[in-house]
């Protein structure tokens, strides 16, 4: 009877902890590996060093317009949501610590809304205009009226409105374009919509509320749907019955919508027609700085016209 060698009856250890004996090899490399260095992969198991190359040489998964497939999980358009109703509440806090609104006032104010210091401060107004000169608004300088108008609301049904149109397109939008392409079409149809204020609303009329960009929402998924050969019929019945509802409805913003339907429409055919390669974000990024120019100039040369420039 012979004796086996030490060699032959060593137990292999893991090549990154040689302290640790292990029967398990990498399915890759077929290096021994630990328990504190097993990765599970379809069969078996990788090492860590396995794990990196296999991420640097695989393409990671695109929506048909190049976003990442994160956006299926709807975290920006629950984050806005969320920013929302912040600040709607922070519009009903400050309005009662300021005493704006009084106990008995307060269940219609929180219901149908009202104007308020924050509301007053964030709304998109073209100028608070009085004996023809501009002393408050865009016009006057307060440019960040064009942003912080899209997340302020006017009483909790108009809240509710919206919340419920943006869960709704939002997520869709969202599927289909990735998280920072989605956030880039709100904003941009958002700030379209106050752009549009300040170009055509009368002077003192404040407009507020995320449905610039719901409209914006609308107008891009016009083009997705084209672009994915589905029937846009339904989504056109409802873009013409919630226009029909904005010239027959009291205090809407009219021309809020319209201005975020349009630039909508506009980055969303940018993200759905631009052709698809190596150079299809590069390419929609420069898409939206000219649209983020041609904003600019509009709200320059309005500005001009009030002698501001």
């Amino acid at each position: 009877m012979t004796e086996e060698s030490p060699q032959t009856t060593a137990t292999p250890v893991c090549y990154r902890h040689p302290d640790r004996g292990t029967y398990v090899t990498c399915v890759r490399c077929d290096r021994p590996i630990c328990p504190d260095c097993m990765n599970p992969a379809s069969v078996g198991f990788q090492c860590p060093e396995c794990v990196r190359e296999g991420r640097r040489t695989t393409i990671p998964a695109r929506t048909v317009f190049g976003g990442n497939l994160s956006g299926e999980q709807g975290t920006v358009t629950r984050a806005l949501i969320g920013i929302n109703i912040a600040a709607w509440l922070l519009t009903v806090v400050a309005a009662v610590l300021t005493s704006e609104v009084s106990v008995r006032e307060l269940g219609r104010f929180v219901i149908f809304g009202g104007v308020t210091g924050v509301t007053d401060w964030g709304a998109a107004v073209p100028a608070y205009s009085y004996f023809g000169g501009a002393t408050g608004g865009i016009a006057a300088g307060e440019f960040w009226r064009l942003f912080t108008a899209d997340f302020l609301h006017y009483g909790l049904i108009h809240l509710a409105f919206n919340m419920y149109a943006l869960w709704i397109l939002g997520r869709e939008c969202e599927r289909l374009l990735g998280r920072g392409r989605f956030l880039a079409l709100y904003l941009f149809a958002g700030v379209g919509g106050s752009v549009a204020v300040y170009l055509f609303s009368p002077l003192n009329e404040a407009s507020a509320g995320a449905s610039a960009s719901i409209f914006g929402l609308l107008g891009a998924m016009f083009f997705f749907l084209r672009r994915l050969r589905a029937d846009p019929r339904g989504l056109v019945f409802l873009i013409i019955l919630n226009f029909s509802l904005s010239f027959v409805v009291a205090n809407i913003s009219i021309w809020g919508h319209i201005g975020g339907f349009v630039v909508g429409a506009a980055v969303g055919a940018l993200m759905a027609y631009l052709p698809a390669g190596p150079n299809r974000a590069r390419l929609q990024l420069i898409g939206l700085v000219g649209v983020g120019v041609a904003l600019t100039v509009l709200i320059a040369l309005r500005t001009a016209a009030f002698g501001i420039l």
